[in-house]
């Protein structure tokens, strides 16, 4: 399969009562959209359109997907068809809002509640190194409430990552990109074209040696925090589990950050599912816990508030 650039609709295309206003981004397998519905309320609009599989020229609207790659544009497409299913379930501050998903020009589109900010990877690239004790706990804690309603609901994320974490302008965050998500209830070893992010994946995604549940997603939130402080995704749990040489926070960032905050980030990245914390909501109630007598050598409260939100 070779990359390809796929053309946008062009502005002013009307689908299904949504007018199409301007491309906000383009991925490996979306295109999103700012449109506006039949009352000028603007939304966001996700295309399927992977760009290994279908090809759409300037000025047309349908894609044209080569023989070879029909099967695996379809079984995409199911997926795709199916994360709208799903998150039309859900309603939750911290967890995407698709408002309407479906099937126009040959492929699907989502629906989504138009939110203004940018994503934590961004912010973690604008804020190297120094995001503050109080910005971690804030957020990660507002991400872990609508990853405990996910997990309520009996499915799992399986792909979180900071370019899938979006913050609003108030700082509040959202869980984006439910592509890879399964149902609990199929928990088991990883599909055979499950989707991943080295580096946020956790080691059962790799192999059917452990369990995929909760605790898969609970390593990736782990991933993030490492990332948050890092500046980058910590070693591949792969290479881990033959070499691992990724330094513990507790001794990467001791000085800087409370010891709750730290062994929380390591206790979410034991490669040893059963190690992990096992729940959303345990997750956040660890990281909603008094620090007030948590205090390391050094002086991490004068980073509280003070930088990186």
């Amino acid at each position: 399969m070779v990359s390809q650039n796929n053309h946008a609709l062009p502005p002013g295309c009307e689908l299904e009562g949504y007018r199409i206003e301007k491309q906000l981004s383009i991925g490996g397998f979306s295109i999103v959209y700012l449109a506006h519905d039949a009352t000028g309320i603007p939304v966001a609009i996700k295309e399927y359109m992977p760009n290994s599989l279908a090809l759409r020229a300037e000025g047309e609207i349908a894609p044209n997907i080569p023989p070879e790659h029909q099967a695996d544009f379809n079984h995409g497409l199911k997926l795709f068809f199916e994360e709208g299913r799903t998150l039309t379930g859900l309603d939750h501050p911290n967890v995407v809002r698709v408002l309407n998903f479906f099937r126009a020009n040959e492929t699907v589109y989502l629906v989504m509640r138009f939110e203004t900010g940018h994503t934590l990877r961004d912010h973690i690239r604008q804020h190297r190194g120094r995001l503050s004790e109080a910005f971690m706990r804030k957020m990660f804690s507002g991400m872990l409430d609508g990853l405990g309603e996910v997990h309520g609901h009996g499915l799992l994320h399986l792909d979180i990552k900071p370019a899938n974490i979006w913050l609003r302008d108030d700082g509040s965050p959202v869980l984006l990109d439910f592509g890879a998500a399964r149902y609990a209830v199929d928990i088991g070893p990883p599909a055979p074209r499950a989707m991943y992010t080295p580096g946020y994946a956790a080691p059962e995604q790799y192999h059917g040696k452990f369990t995929l549940g909760p605790w898969t997603d609970i390593y990736a939130v782990g991933a993030c925090m490492y990332a948050a402080l890092a500046g980058s995704a910590p070693q591949a749990a792969d290479e881990r589990i033959t070499d691992d040489e990724m330094l513990p926070a507790r001794q990467r960032w001791g000085m800087e950050y409370s010891p709750r905050l730290l062994a929380t980030i390591d206790e979410c990245l034991r490669l040893d599912p059963p190690r992990r914390p096992q729940h959303a909501r345990a997750l956040q109630a660890s990281l909603n816990t008094d620090t007030a007598a948590d205090k390391p050598p050094g002086s991490w409260l004068s980073r509280i508030g003070l930088r990186g939100w």
